[in-house]
């Protein structure tokens, strides 16, 4: 019995690769079950024995491959104690898996650049609206407990986390549509200190 599960868990597991090389390379509406099916080497049967239709092996595909991003949400969490040392760890490590990470690369690839989003993806739209809202929630809070509150000058930490969450995301959209662009891994450490310079306490005067 447990064979039988665990030779289950990796029919579902080769499906969900297949799927994600597929949707990064042709997108979402341009990739059928029958080709799926095909890149995994299986017949269509196994596709319908995990998943109900394409839309929810869309959903498994986002939710495996950003496994490694609400990881570390929560490693980043879990160092709250030290806000600057979790918010630089944070914005690195983002940069480390777009550039490591194959699988977590192409989930931003099929979100950013290969998907039309339509009333049937509600689910998928706020599922990722929610994780959205958990990035930006975790970097306010880090850099209120970094800001000193009560200096007068300084932007509210939701403002700046807004700033953050809007840069990260703008660099990644970029080097993904564009990669010739920029040197993304030459340029991390550079990207990394001006992110993370916004994120600390003025100098005294």
């Amino acid at each position: 019995m447990r064979r039988t599960k665990e030779d289950a868990e990796q029919t579902r597991l080769k499906i969900i690769a297949a799927a994600l090389e597929l949707f990064s390379k042709n997108g979402y509406s341009n990739t059928t079950l029958a080709m799926i099916a095909d890149e995994a080497g299986f017949s269509r049967g196994p596709i319908y024995w995990h998943f109900k239709n394409k839309d929810e092996l869309y959903q498994a595909v986002l939710g495996f491959s950003q496994q490694p991003l609400e990881k570390l949400i929560t490693q980043s969490q879990s160092m709250a104690e030290r806000p600057l040392e979790a918010l630089e760890h944070f914005v690195s490590e983002w940069f480390r898996l777009l550039l490591e990470d194959r699988w977590h690369r192409q989930s931003f690839e099929i979100l950013l650049n290969k998907t039309e989003f339509t009333e049937q993806m509600a689910d998928t739209l706020a599922r990722e609206r929610k994780l959205t809202r958990d990035i930006v929630t975790l970097l306010e809070t880090l850099i209120e407990a970094a800001i000193p509150s009560s200096d007068p000058g300084t932007a509210k930490p939701h403002s700046r986390a807004l700033f953050v969450y809007a840069s990260l995301m703008g660099i990644t959209h970029s080097w993904l549509f564009s990669p010739e662009l920029f040197n993304l891994k030459s340029q991390q450490t550079f990207f990394t200190k001006q992110l993370l310079a916004d994120c600390r306490p003025p100098r005294p005067a």
